[in-house]
């Protein structure tokens, strides 16, 4: 099943990401072609306010041109690591500090085509935020919220982003 990479081209390169397109050797011989998105690594954290509620933002996503309910989450700096990103993040779209924080695990969101890990964290909070750091081009709404009423976003269908779904059962099945 490996395929061997005969040549590679980037064909765009971007603020956060690139394309690649590699002429693969497929395993029984025949010649393929796989276009990849690299991207590095990202961090998404389920954060829980001492009172027993959850930190979610909401953002406006142009690829689907929608204000999309989603994790707290965003890219590591070069040489950054996850747990440092984390933390950063969560300090710059929310307010919020970590008192405690630690990996619930890595998905791959995108893995047919693009080269992204997002490692999930579980924080935990103070009731009341500090100020927040929005990159220039930001504008994130937080969203305090229970439970049963995250649960609740996911049924009905209001939260329909790949990597808050899967922070979310990483949650529920690992707790916190």
């Amino acid at each position: 099943m490996f395929e061997k990479t005969v040549s590679k081209e980037t064909v765009y390169r971007g603020r956060i990401f690139e394309i690649d397109v590699h002429q693969v050797e497929l395993a029984d011989g025949r010649a393929s072609v796989r276009e990849v998105v690299v991207h590095g690594p990202a961090v998404a954290i389920v954060a829980r306010r001492r009172d027993g509620r959850f930190l979610f933002i909401r953002q406006y996503r142009k690829s689907h041109d929608k204000i999309c309910l989603e994790a707290v989450a965003g890219n590591c700096d070069p040489g950054e690591a996850a747990l440092i990103s984390a933390k950063r993040e969560l300090r710059e779209e929310t307010g919020y500090e970590a008192q405690s924080i630690h990996s619930l695990g890595t998905i791959l969101p995108s893995v047919g085509y693009c080269s992204e890990t997002i490692e999930i964290f579980f924080a935990e909070v103070e009731d009341q935020p500090g100020d927040t750091d929005f990159d220039v081009d930001e504008h994130i709404e937080t969203l305090v919220m229970s439970e049963s009423e995250m649960d609740e976003r996911i049924c009905t269908g209001e939260v329909d982003d790949g990597k808050t779904l899967a922070a979310w059962m990483l949650y529920k099945l690992k707790g916190g």
